[in-house]
């Protein structure tokens, strides 16, 4: 599943997302890493972006970029 389908509310663990690019570089760095639980926090009046809450703070994702991460339910 992908991290830009989970519902507002819901948590999942972090199972992969592209090794490459400077976008997911910076998201590792922030640790979005494999083995990470997150949970959707809210999604803006468009869908886009989404907020996720993980290791204790809040991250806000593009909505095309959550796509590309995957996620196993919690």
């Amino acid at each position: 599943m992908k991290l830009s389908e989970l519902a507002v509310g819901a948590s999942a663990v972090v199972r992969d997302f592209p090794k490459t690019g400077t976008t997911f570089l910076r998201l590792r760095e922030m640790g979005l890493l494999n083995g990470t639980r997150v949970t959707l926090i809210r999604t803006a009046p468009l869908g886009d972006p989404i907020e996720i809450k993980l290791r204790g703070y809040h991250l806000t994702l593009r909505k095309s970029e959550a796509e590309h991460v995957l996620v196993d339910p919690a």
